[in-house]
């Protein structure tokens, strides 16, 4: 996974009952497969982000089209 600044990171819950996660790439940390990122989740809390195999990026360009 790969992601850049003001793109978007979904993570798909477990739960049924839970939407999914989402924050904004506020800096990409590290190279290549070991990425990780600092991240703006919707509720304004900040935290780094160590992607798993359930979250995925939504492109900027993406993001700004549904606003």
């Amino acid at each position: 996974m790969r992601a850049a600044i003001g793109d978007e990171i979904v993570i798909n819950t477990v739960t049924l009952d839970q939407p999914p996660r989402r924050g904004e790439v506020l800096e990409v940390l590290g190279a290549d497969e070991t990425s990780h990122y600092r991240v703006r989740w919707q509720d304004g809390h900040e935290s780094i982000l160590y992607p798993g195999p359930d979250s995925m990026v939504v492109p900027r360009a993406e993001v700004q089209r549904r606003s």
